[in-house]
This record gives C-alpha cells, sequence and structure tokens, in this order.
C-alpha cells in the first residue's frame, strides 16, 4: 500500500480551503448527547450516499444483542455499555463526532480551544473513517457506538473491507483534487482505496531514529501535530511537516 504514495505526494497549497485531514475516530466515546438531536442512517454530511450500508451494519449488530466481548474488544461495564449503546443507534442522542471522540488524539488536537472561527472551519476539513458510520466529518452528529474498523462483523468481514468501496467513492467525491493529508493508523488505512486518490500525503510519527512510533504518547502527539498541521499557515506541506516540535518525536512524510 505504501508505493501507491508514491506517484502521488506532490502538495499544493495548505490554505483553510484546499486540504482535508484523515483522523482515527477514538474507542473512548463521550456519554450520552444532545436529547434534540437524534441519529438515523442518513444522519450527516455522508449520510445520504452510506444510509444503505449503516442500515446494514446496524442490524447485524442488533442480531448479536449490541456485539459480542470478541467482536467489541472490551468487557465489564465497558462491554454493558458498547451493547446497550449499539443496540438503540436509530434516534439515539447526538454529539458532533470532534465533542464525541474523546481518546488521546482528539484530546490533545483541542478543538475547543481554538477560536469560534477556527473551530468552524477546521471542523469541516477532518474527516474520520468509522467502522460503524463508514466515515464522517468532524461536525457530522456522531452516536454514542462502539464497532472498530478491524472488528470482523460477520457476514461483512472487516469493516475495513466491508465500507472500503463506499467511503473510497464519498471520499473521492468529495476532496476532488485538493489536497489530502493522511494521519491514519494502518487499522484505517486498509478501508481505502489509495490508487483511486491523487494528491495525498502520508505524515507518519517517528522516534529520533527514526522508526515509526505507536502507544500513548504517539497518539498523544499526533494530535498536537494535526493541530499544528490545522493552525499553521505554510503553503508548503513538507515545511509545515518539518516545523513540528516535540521533545520525543518527529514528523515525516513517508512515500
Amino acid at each position: 500500500m505504501t508505493s501507491s504514495y508514491a506517484h502521488r505526494a506532490r502538495l499544493v497549497s495548505m490554505s483553510a480551503n484546499d486540504f482535508f485531514l484523515l483522523l482515527p475516530p477514538t474507542e473512548g466515546k463521550a456519554l450520552d448527547g444532545k436529547p434534540n438531536i437524534r441519529w438515523s442512517y442518513d444522519t450527516g454530511i455522508f449520510g445520504d450516499v452510506l444510509a444503505t450500508q449503516r442500515a446494514q451494519v446496524v442490524a447485524q449488530l442488533r442480531k448479536e444483542k449490541g456485539g459480542t466481548q470478541k467482536l467489541l474488544g472490551v468487557s465489564g461495564a465497558h462491554l454493558t455499555r458498547a451493547q446497550s449503546s449499539n443496540m438503540q443507534l436509530v434516534d439515539a442522542p447526538c454529539l458532533p463526532a470532534w465533542q464525541r471522540y474523546t481518546g488521546v488524539v482528539w484530546d490533545h488536537l483541542d478543538l475547543a480551544s481554538l477560536t469560534a472561527t477556527q473551530r468552524n472551519a477546521f471542523v469541516k476539513r477532518i474527516i474520520v473513517p468509522s467502522g460503524l458510520l463508514g466515515r464522517v466529518r468532524a461536525d457530522d452528529q456522531v452516536p454514542d457506538y462502539r464497532l472498530k474498523m478491524g472488528a470482523r462483523l460477520s457476514p461483512f468481514g472487516t469493516m475495513s473491507k466491508f465500507w472500503n468501496e463506499a467511503i473510497t467513492d464519498a471520499l473521492v467525491a468529495t476532496v476532488k483534487k485538493r489536497a489530502v493529508i493522511d494521519l491514519l493508523p494502518n487499522e484505517h488505512r486498509a478501508a481505502i482505496n489509495w490508487d483511486l486518490l491523487d494528491n495525498v500525503v502520508r505524515v507518519d510519527l517517528v522516534s529520533h531514529s527514526g522508526a515509526v512510533v505507536g502507544g500513548h504518547n504517539a497518539k498523544a502527539a499526533k494530535g498536537l501535530l494535526a493541530r499544528h498541521l490545522l493552525v499553521s499557515a505554510n503553503a508548503d506541506v513538507r515545511r509545515t511537516v518539518a516545523s513540528f516540535k516535540h521533545p520525543e518525536y518527529s514528523a515525516k512524510v513517508t512515500t
């Protein structure tokens, strides 16, 4: 998959109006939501084109009573909450995705601390591949749920395989010729056919020795990197990436 980036790492402008940032969702999510905003299959900017597939996934989750411990990857109270949420998705109270996702990456992206003008512009540029929802924009209304992109939900196989065509088609239609900055982990990268996208730049965090890194600290750094990319006015993405400062990691364009 990495080779498919090689011929298209030619970034143009980095202004707030001509690039999209791909970020993963989080396992940690805020509880509840706004009672006057309810979720349905066609909720959100991509809802019209993804509603059929969303309905299929929701129906299968209901057949499995919200999902098994193996499918959802949690136990105890976390499993009980996940199953309950997955059984009550239609008409569930919502929060904007940027408020629903509360994991390390999004916590350090910290959109809440931006000005309203900045935040309103940036949330329209952040696209999130989701095991349940296919893909959402950061300002889309999202229910509480749990379903990883790498989960295997019978009879669909992995959610990344199930969603690949629909996510890719919707992404191509959305971004057109604008730049796409990829900060996704491999689990979510598998949900996109990169050969159909132009002008993609993949950015990874690396240790000072050059190794690609993961883990809690790396997720925190990824959130800071995402914020850096959004707020920087530099028109050259490579310079913007190179200017990211962190005591443990560097950001690297990998093609």
